[in-house]
């Protein structure tokens, strides 16, 4: 068994080499750039949602308790439409050092989960090809699998979790090769 404390270089290392990766794939391929598609007639539609609306989780037509599906009245209104989910953020820019801060947070969290099964299931010494299968697989489990419930319960496209999810292969796949490179040996 090897404890999380002596697989701190692998933890560290690997989330620096997916920080990095994620902004190369965010900022020079820019293929999540389509992930999101702009209001009709943006000015007026943000005019109108502007007042009262504040930062929190939508949904619409909203239904305070799921026995009201059977009102006939929200079934219209589902009817309708549109139906959908809104995330409001805090007005303002982006808050990209808060994120990118809590975005390297998350990689290290991740590192620490993969360090603490790998580390009860390796052995020191452990061959590089079996500790990078066995620690992409756990790092896949939260950079990939992740991200396929927002298509299923959220509505996202299936396009866009596409892409959530070959981001998370590309992170796994650095996650394994980094532990297997710096596993203890």
């Amino acid at each position: 068994m090897i404890s999380i404390p002596d697989l701190w270089m692998p933890i560290v290392v690997a989330a620096v080499f997916i920080f990095i990766l994620s902004s190369i794939l965010h900022m020079v391929f820019k293929y999540h750039h389509k992930d999101f598609r702009p209001l009709p007639d943006e000015a007026a539609t943000l005019d109108k949602l502007r007042p009262g609306l504040t930062p929190g989780l939508y949904s619409f037509p909203y239904c305070a308790d799921h026995k009201d599906m059977a009102n006939e009245e929200m079934k219209r209104k589902f009817e309708k439409g549109p139906v959908g989910m809104m995330t409001v953020m805090p007005s303002g820019p982006p808050a990209m050092g808060k994120y990118l801060g809590l975005w390297f947070a998350y990689t290290v969290l991740v590192g620490i989960f993969v360090a603490y099964i790998a580390g009860r299931t390796l052995e020191t010494g452990a061959d590089y090809l079996e500790v990078f299968r066995f620690a992409g697989t756990v790092a896949f489990m939260s950079y990939g699998v992740g991200s396929v419930v927002n298509s299923i319960w959220k509505g996202q496209p299936w396009s866009a979790t596409l892409k959530e999810v070959f981001d998370g292969l590309l992170y796994s796949l650095v996650t394994g090769g980094t532990f297997g490179w710096l596993w203890p040996r």
